[in-house]
């Protein structure tokens, strides 16, 4: 075959035109789109709670955010049970937390409270939002992370935007069953939303609680725990709540305790197979 022939054959071959893709299906399961459906209804519970506050009822509205809480924390198991897990449904669903913890529980303390000083109150509402915005982009770009250690899955960087608002929201929930004062105070309010704001995109660890295994030894008496724990929450919901952000406040400290034990571990982990890999003995 002469230059010229060959010449001819790739550029036939170029024009060819590409093999069709196969069409994109018309039908979806219904299964692939159920944890899309909780995420919706998490921010339609947030954007209910901001109606109550509106119209002064003040117990729905913080009732709605925590549904909102709920339908936040089985969404994503959800999706990872029936593998239903899309880059949409990550991007909805932080929209979903950041109108419904990040927007909602600060407009409520303002309609409660902080408006009673609009200059820092509007500030404390504003610094709320916005730092539960940088939490948010700051984990989606974390989550494409390739190098992450397996073992940080145990623990968040600041506090998770949940948490954040039930912390925001604990003297409204105070105010529910010990009375509105000192808890309606507007400074106090204020000053604890802009030290919750700071916590949500500061570095330190906090638990996950994702990775917490209960020893068969100790199941029987965690049901036993969970039934009196679930029959005094229906007796009394606002007094257990409260109780239950106080003792979460209270595991904040311990997290870069517990995360700087696991880097220990890891990099003695690390050394030991190193030192294996060389074939030298480890002290």
């Amino acid at each position: 075959m002469s230059d010229w022939e060959g010449w001819n054959t790739r550029v036939r071959l170029r024009r060819r035109k590409p093999k069709a893709q196969p069409p994109r299906p018309s039908r979806l399961p219904a299964r692939s789109l159920l944890p899309n459906m909780l995420t919706t209804f998490a921010l339609c519970s947030g954007l209910t709670s901001i109606r109550f506050a509106l119209e002064q009822k003040f117990e729905l509205a913080v009732a709605a955010i925590l549904i909102a809480a709920l339908f936040d924390g089985i969404d994503g198991r959800v999706a990872r049970m029936i593998k239903g897990t899309s880059r949409f449904g990550a991007e909805l669903d932080s929209l979903s937390d950041f109108l419904s913890f990040g927007v909602a529980p600060v407009l409520v303390l303002y309609l409660w409270t902080l408006g009673d000083i609009s200059g820092f109150g509007w500030i404390a509402v504003l610094s709320h939002a916005v730092c539960c915005a940088l939490r948010l982009a700051r984990f989606n770009v974390a989550i494409d992370d390739p190098d992450k250690p397996a073992w940080t899955s145990a623990f968040f960087t600041g506090v998770p935007s949940p948490a954040g608002a039930a912390l925001v929201l604990l003297p409204v929930i105070a105010s529910f069953s010990l009375g509105e004062m000192p808890f309606h105070s507007p400074y106090l309010v204020g000053v604890s939303t802009v030290v919750v704001a700071f916590l949500m995109v500061s570095r330190i660890p906090t638990f996950s609680f994702k990775k917490i295994r209960v020893h068969r030894d100790w199941v029987l008496p965690t049901l036993v725990f969970v039934g009196i724990g679930t029959a005094l929450a229906l007796s009394y919901p606002w007094q257990v709540l409260g109780l239950v952000i106080v003792a979460y406040a209270a595991t904040i400290p311990f997290g870069p305790i517990a995360y700087r034990r696991e880097m220990q571990k890891a990099a003695e982990r690390a050394a030991e197979a190193k030192a294996e890999d060389e074939g030298t003995p480890t002290v």
